[in-house]
């Protein structure tokens, strides 16, 4: 590939594996958005819950820090 020849089977493979990923990678969005759907079903607040699950996955000196900021942030504008 140095010289500029490109393998013909070896970038169709690349793209297929692509292809298949996307495939999966939709697959598993449809069902996180039934499990949300099912959550709401059962009264639960989805985007309170899509909020938890976006800070369980930050480090805990980041949720810290973003914690932090939101209090002088809702300080300044006088929101208790």
């Amino acid at each position: 590939m140095s010289d500029g020849n490109v393998s013909a089977d070896q970038l169709r493979l690349f793209i297929e594996r692509i292809e298949r990923l996307e495939e999966e990678k939709k697959g598993i969005a449809d069902d996180v958005k039934d499990v949300y759907a099912e959550a709401k079903a059962n009264g639960y607040d989805t985007k309170t819950m899509r909020s938890i699950v976006r800070l369980r996955k930050m480090e805990k000196n980041a949720r810290d820090e973003m914690d932090a900021l939101l209090e002088t942030y809702r300080n300044a504008l006088g929101i208790s």
